[in-house]
């Protein structure tokens, strides 16, 4: 029996977040040490194998109610169904696939409600085992747009193309979703994305405390309606953020680590000006900035990322962050 396996990986928003969604632009790195991964066999009927996050046995009613806050009704089954459907609206009149069943089931350890991308990363991993076992050629710009539509159209997630973006290409990717970049293709919306080499982002880190996550609703602080209504100081900073973007953009590829690490922080000091942040992640940026690394939030939760200097460095970051009750990962390159 052939057995397919796909992963996709967390992702840390490195500079230009959350303008990904405003016509902005935004570097991304994936996390390799957190990952989804998908696997998918032939067999006689179509079959969806709940994981341990799918999981109708509870200790007590606040546990269950903690799981549903953490993870929906359905859990990640409910992203698996969704992306096979999409899959296949998406396929009728432009591919021939054959009637073969298949088993299917994910596991995931990217931890949920930090801002890593746990659910998109189920969807990406999905996408990649559907597009193997049916032998079919998506394109690459394609793929994160229609990944988005699963969450979008299909269950009602407000998201951008950032997350989606990076975990379809992996390593460091750069990303302009201004108005004038964007184009059609096969029917979907699809930014201009560039690869940046990864090598250059030397001594990144991404830190977490699930106890500090919060959903992407409730932390964004109406930015779009602030942004749709016109409010110039957010119209402003999705200007500033694409700029800072750009920066580092530049920075990354002269290997320009300390501007670099300016940008970063910017980036965070742009944030903070237009939203109202949880005092319990600010205080996970406040302490990493203690000694000396740069530091931002990785997307919209309990998870920061930066650079720092060196060895000593790290192990500063991770004293201090540890006593925040965070988990410390540097990420490789």
């Amino acid at each position: 029996m052939e057995l397919i396996r796909c992963k996709a990986t967390a992702r840390a928003g490195l500079v230009g977040n959350p303008s990904d969604g405003y016509q902005g632009k935004t570097i991304a790195v994936g996390v390799p040490d957190y990952f989804a991964q998908v696997v998918m066999y032939e067999w006689e009927d179509l079959e969806l194998i709940p994981s341990q996050e799918d999981q109708s046995r509870f200790k007590s009613m606040d546990d269950l109610a903690k799981d549903v806050e953490l993870h929906g009704y359905y859990g990640g089954i409910r992203l698996v169904k969704a992306t096979i459907k999409k899959f296949v609206e998406f396929c009728r009149g432009r591919y021939d696939l054959h009637d073969r069943n298949f088993s299917i089931r994910y596991e995931s350890n990217i931890p949920r409600a930090v801002g890593m991308a746990g659910s998109s990363a189920i969807i990406v991993a999905t996408l990649r085992a559907l597009i193997e076992f049916y032998e079919i050629e998506v394109p690459l710009h394609v793929q994160p747009s229609l990944v988005l539509s699963v969450e979008t159209n299909e269950l009602g997630i407000a998201a951008g193309l950032q997350d989606r973006v990076i975990q379809v290409y992996d390593g460091l990717v750069y990303m302009d979703f201004a108005k004038e970049s964007m184009i059609e293709d096969h029917g979907l919306e699809c930014g201009d994305y560039e690869r940046l080499p990864l090598e250059s982002l030397t001594n990144a880190y991404v830190a977490f405390n699930t106890d500090a996550g919060q959903p992407t609703e409730v932390f964004h602080n109406d930015l779009r309606g602030r942004f749709e209504r016109g409010e110039s100081a957010v119209v402003e900073a999705m200007q500033q953020f694409a700029e800072l973007t750009d920066h580092a953009k530049r920075a990354i590829n002269e290997g320009d680590h300390k501007m670099l690490a300016s940008l970063i922080d910017q980036n965070f000091d742009l944030r903070k000006s237009i939203c109202q942040l949880p005092a319990e992640q600010v205080a996970m940026v406040e302490a990493a900035r203690s000694v000396g690394a740069s530091a931002k939030f990785a997307g919209s939760g309990g998870a920061i990322v930066g650079t720092y200097h060196d060895d000593e460095m790290l192990g500063e970051l991770h004293r201090v962050l540890t006593t925040l009750g965070c988990e410390l990962t540097p990420i490789s390159t």
